[in-house]
């Protein structure tokens, strides 16, 4: 019983790890990374589709993107997506492809994204803290109900601090690792 309670919470921990890695891959470093353009939808015919279903997304160097469409008359879509999705990018038509130039960052930029990042990883521990106390919730009432003894809901308790450590150490390296690529000239 205790082994599925703490299984629960470490898979929930795990996915609220993933939800800061994620969002910390959608801030752009002045280094091109796909990653930036995830989160983009273009609408096609109506439909707002994700721009990776909709063409191919490479990085063709240090500083550039290019989007392949499979229809080339989405190009004109494609580059309005880009632009309205507020990243501070401006596509250029180039042909066939969309070209993504990415500028680099002055100082006072960088700054914001690593408060930007800071903030992301904040939110990420707070909600591993809050799985945490919903987990020890859990597992006092469930001590009462199938009337298991206190030792062991004591060694879940400390299994599951253990667990939190761990995720928070693991979401502080990934903040780390993020705001030296963002400080990066």
């Amino acid at each position: 019983m205790v082994k599925d309670i703490l299984k629960e919470a470490e898979e929930r921990m795990r996915k609220a790890q993933e939800v800061v890695r994620q969002e910390l891959a959608g801030i752009r470093a002045g280094k091109a990374t796909t990653a930036l353009l995830d989160g983009i939808k273009v609408d096609y015919f109506g439909t707002p589709t994700p721009l990776k279903q909709m063409g191919n997304v490479g990085v063709s160097d240090v500083h550039t993107l290019t989007v392949t469409p499979y229809d080339k008359g989405v190009l004109d879509a494609i580059q309005k997506a880009i632009l309205t999705a507020n990243l501070g990018l401006n596509p250029i038509k180039d042909g066939q492809i969309v070209r993504v130039p990415i500028p680099t960052l002055n100082e006072e930029r960088r700054r914001e994204l690593v408060k930007q990042t800071k903030k992301f990883g904040e939110d990420g521990k707070i909600a591993v803290r809050n799985i945490r106390r919903d987990t020890i919730e859990h597992l006092r009432k469930s001590e009462k109900a199938e009337h298991f003894p206190e030792d062991e809901r004591k060694r879940g308790e400390s299994e599951l601090q253990k667990m939190t450590d761990r995720c928070t150490k693991d979401i502080d390296a990934l903040l780390a690792q993020k705001e030296k690529e963002i400080m990066e000239v």
